[in-house]
C-alpha cells in the first residue's frame, strides 16, 4: 500500500501547489504564455462538471460534490481490495491516479470557497477575515493549462459548424484532470492485460488451494469392519 499512497501524495502536492499558487498570484482570466501561443497558464474556474458545464444550480452543486465523496471512498476501497490481492501493478497505478486526481478535485469544491475570497478582478487572499467567496462543498475547481495548439476554421461544406472558428485543444485543465484522464484512458488500453492477469492469478490461487486440500491426510480413526 505504500506505493499508491505515495503516488497519490506526490499527485496531490503539484496539483495544490500549482493551484494555491494561482490562486494567490493572479486574478480570474489573467494568463501569460509558457511556450509561444501554443502553451498558456489561462486562471479559470469550474463551476461544476467537466468543461465548465453547471447541474442544476447550487443543489446541483452539493449534489455533484456529495456524488465525488462517494466515489472517492468506493475507489479508495477498491484501490486497497487490489493492493491486498496479487494485482499488477499497472492496474493499481491505474486506479491510484484516478483516485488523486478525484481527491484533487474535491478538495477544491470542499474547501476553496472557505479558506479563499473572490477571485474576480483581484488576487484571492487567503483565509479572509470576512470569510471565503463561497460555503462548504461549493467551492469552485480551479483550472490554468490551456493549450491551443489548432487554431481555424471549419470548411463552409461541414454540416451545423461550417465556417465557425475551432480551437485545438480548447479546455482548460489542471493536475488533477490529468492524472484522472491518464489512468482512465491506460485502462482503456491496457484493461485486457490488467483483468486476464488478475483473473490467471486468483484461479492459480484457488487451483493451489485445491492441491493442498487434496494433499491432505485422511486422519479417520473410524475402525474397519
Amino acid at each position: 500500500m505504500k506505493k499508491p499512497l505515495f503516488i497519490i501524495f506526490l499527485i496531490l502536492l503539484i496539483d495544490q501547489s500549482l493551484k494555491i499558487w494561482i490562486k494567490t498570484h493572479m486574478y480570474l482570466g489573467q494568463e501569460f504564455n509558457i511556450f509561444d501561443n501554443w502553451f498558456i497558464i489561462h486562471f479559470t474556474e469550474n463551476e461544476g462538471m467537466a468543461f465548465g458545464m453547471k447541474f442544476g444550480g447550487e443543489f446541483g452543486k452539493l449534489a455533484l460534490s456529495l456524488f465525488r465523496i462517494i466515489a472517492i471512498i468506493a475507489i479508495g476501497w477498491y484501490l486497497y481490495d487490489l493492493t491486498k490481492k496479487k494485482t499488477s501493478f499497472g492496474l493499481i497505478l491505474c486506479i491510484s491516479l484516478i483516485l488523486a486526481g478525484a481527491i484533487g478535485n474535491i478538495i477544491d469544491s470542499a474547501f476553496y470557497g472557505i479558506i479563499f475570497s473572490d477571485s474576480i478582478y483581484q488576487v484571492a487572499t487567503f483565509l479572509p477575515k470576512d470569510g471565503g467567496s463561497d460555503s462548504f462543498l461549493h467551492g469552485k475547481v480551479v483550472d490554468m493549462f490551456y493549450f491551443p495548439i489548432i487554431e481555424g476554421y471549419f470548411p463552409k461544406w461541414i454540416p451545423i459548424w461550417g465556417s465557425e472558428k475551432f480551437i485545438f485543444f480548447r479546455p482548460v485543465f489542471n493536475v488533477a484532470d490529468s492524472s484522472i484522464s491518464i489512468g482512465v484512458i491506460s485502462l482503456i488500453i491496457f484493461q485486457r492485460k490488467f483483468f486476464k492477469r488478475q483473473t490467471t492469478e486468483i484461479v492459480e490461487d484457488a487451483s493451489g488451494e485445491d492441491n493442498e486440500i487434496a494433499s491432505e491426510p485422511i486422519t479417520d480413526s473410524k475402525p474397519l469392519v
